[in-house]
Order: structure tokens, then sequence, then C-alpha cells
């Protein structure tokens, strides 16, 4: 079982980044996925949320407007499309998969993500 994010790296302020986390070992179809971030000294936080079908969205204040998560689960795949970025949105940014009827939570390495001129 295995989540791999990817897609983070250095962007200016205003730039959009497009995380990925694909999953193996697991079908993701079972899964509410959520995407986390967490900042140096601060705890980790729950930025986005996407339901088992794609149909329902949730997001932090903090992102609403600018993040847009959604999921492919035929490519067992779920994305995070990050735009307007701020530099307080600078963090390793975590993938989550979590079925709760079932006990099963499964999270990825992290991507780190830096908004800075």
């Amino acid at each position: 079982v295995q989540l791999v994010e990817s897609g983070g790296g250095l962007v200016q302020p205003g730039g959009s980044l497009r995380l990925s986390c694909a999953a193996s070992g697991f079908t993701i179809s079972n899964y509410v996925m959520n995407w986390y971030h967490q900042a140096p000294g601060k705890e980790r936080e729950l930025v986005a949320t996407i339901s088992l079908g794609g149909g329902s969205t949730n997001y932090a204040d903090s992102v609403k407007g600018r993040f847009t998560i959604s999921r492919d689960n035929a490519k067992n795949t779920v994305y995070l499309q990050m735009n307007s970025l701020k530099p307080e949105d600078t963090a390793v940014y975590y993938c989550n998969a979590q079925w709760v009827v079932a006990g099963r939570s499964y999270w990825g390495q992290g991507t780190q993500v830096t908004v800075s001129l």
C-alpha cells in the first residue's frame, strides 16, 4: 500500500502548482481522499476533501476559491490544483486516503511547496 505525492516545488506568489497523489496496492474508489499541509512549527491541517465519487468537496477557509481537489478513480490518482499561491501556503503537502467504516487510513510521504520571490 502506497501513496506517492508529486508536483511540489518553488513558485512565486500568484503562481500555480498541481499536486498529484498516485495510489498503489489499493483502490481509492473506496476511500475519501484528503490533502493536508504542515508548515514548519505548526500542526498538520486539513486543506481539502473529496468524496468517493468526487461529487462533494470541502476546503479550508484559507484556500477556498484558490485550490481545487479532484480525483480520477480509473487512474487511482487524486489531484490538488493550487492557484494564486501565497507565501503562507508554504508547507509540506500530504495526501491521505480514509475509509472510516473499515478503520483504514493511509498517508503519503509528502511533497514540499514553497511560495517565495
